[in-house]
């Protein structure tokens, strides 16, 4: 293979030192699809390298997007301003339940393009149409964790078809896109699924030796409803299940007592906080600070674009800096520093991805760079406080994703924008007139 070796110098770099950071002036040099060094100076024999000049940039780790269901951008704006259950059995599956696989395709191109557009370089998806939803990430150059999401509310022989799917899906798929893709086991919460079938895709799990992702505690009323239905909080359901005996993640967890945090922490459990989706539908606020406590890894998502209702992770990471002091009186609960780390380190960790999430040497090339030439980004006094209470996605000018730029002033180098935009208007149309 021919090296491709370039160095980005004149930059400034945010480097994290364990849960803190530094900005670095100076170089970085990217080999392959991989940096091989940041610092100040330049390695000795690299001065002839080709060179992008980052004056006026700050360059970041990519963003990391933990939960979401790509495709239902074609739903944005559907059924906004209504509680949980309403939202979803009145306006979500009844418009789901007619989305084809060429529906699934454009919906998923629509997400991508905005989060690739607004620095998101991986993103966890569960959806149906899952090989849609691949192709997508392969042709754009992202980075992803993909399950098929498996709700087992259905007919033995249903639930059996959708076991298969799940795993055909997962072994096909794990390791393609050259190795961007690699895939999950998601039933879809501990209230659509029965506990014997949560039991068969936990052994799917354990047979392919992949993680578990599932929605969980997102409401008060499912947690309720568990309790009635089956004597158990969800927590100590999914444990009692095996659910935790494989690495899993579970999106929310916003109702959670000092017990099911303990029970988390020694499982090793992350959490996907989706702080935009949780209070956009009255969800409740999540207990992040005491689960950062705790030990717990906690990532950011936006969940769907249909109930956020934007993937700008840079709105999510204010939100994570915001609603806790406020909740909490505190304005140390979860600093700018804190949050950017739950942007991308923490949820490199929580999609079981270790080789991006930070800029440092031998990490995958995964990076963005904000335009900091701009009346928000002065005075330069800390740019790690205004990348996370100043920035936006708008600010995004570049990407690369796996040593290769995606975006380059601010334009999509992978994606045929025009053709999306339509695309996805004509299918949400369709979409209405079925």
């Amino acid at each position: 293979m021919t090296t491709n070796r370039w160095v980005i110098h004149n930059g400034k770099f945010a480097v994290s030192e364990g849960t803190n950071w530094k900005v670095v002036q100076g170089f970085m040099v990217v080999e392959n699809d991989k940096i091989v060094h940041i610092g100040e100076t330049l390695p000795e024999g690299d001065e002839s390298l080709t060179k992008v000049d980052g004056k006026g940039l700050f360059f970041l780790p990519g963003l990391i997007n933990t939960h979401g269901h790509a495709a239902m951008s074609l739903l944005r704006g559907h059924g906004d301003d209504l509680a949980l259950q309403v939202w979803l059995q009145e306006k979500m599956w009844p418009m789901e339940a007619k989305m084809t696989s060429e529906d699934v395709y454009w919906g998923t191109s629509l997400s991508v393009l905005e989060m690739l557009k607004g620095g998101t370089t991986a993103f966890l998806d569960m959806y149906d149409h899952m090989d849609q939803v691949a192709k997508v990430v392969e042709q754009s150059g992202v980075r992803a964790a993909l399950a098929r999401g498996v709700i087992g509310l259905c007919s033995a022989e249903e639930q059996q078809r959708k076991l298969e799917e799940s795993a055909a899906f997962a072994r096909q798929w794990n390791g393609q896109a050259d190795g961007r893709i690699t895939t999950v086991i998601s039933p879809h919460a501990p209230y659509t699924c029965p506990p014997d079938y949560i039991e068969k895709l936990v052994q799917v799990a354990h047979d392919l030796n992949l993680p578990l992702h599932t929605h969980m505690s997102e409401t008060l009323r499912e947690v309720e409803q568990n309790v009635a239905d089956y004597g158990l909080r969800p927590v100590a359901h999914l444990e009692k299940l095996g659910f935790f005996s494989r690495p899993s993640l579970v999106a929310h967890a916003v109702h959670l007592n000092d017990e099911e945090i303990e029970i988390l922490a020694r499982h090793d459990v992350a959490i996907s906080h989706n702080p935009g989706s949780n209070l956009k539908l009255a969800s409740g606020v999540a207990r992040v600070p005491d689960l950062l406590k705790a030990g717990v890894t906690v990532s950011l998502g936006t969940d769907g674009p249909a109930s956020n209702n934007n993937l700008d992770m840079f709105e999510e990471m204010r939100l994570a800096a915001l609603i806790h002091k406020g909740v909490s009186g505190d304005p140390t609960a979860v600093p700018a520093g804190e949050a950017l780390l739950l942007g991308t380190s923490y949820g490199a960790k929580s999609i079981f991805l270790n080789n991006t999430g930070a800029l440092q040497a031998g990490m995958k090339a995964d990076f963005i760079a904000l335009n900091i030439e701009q009346a928000h980004f002065y005075p330069h006094t800390d740019l790690i406080s205004h990348t996370v209470y100043s920035a936006s996605a708008k600010d995004v000018e570049h990407v690369w994703v796996d040593g290769k730029q995606v975006v380059k002033h601010g334009e999509c180098l992978t994606m045929d924008e025009e053709r999306i935009l339509r695309e996805s208007q004509l299918a949400f149309d369709s979409l209405l007139a079925r």
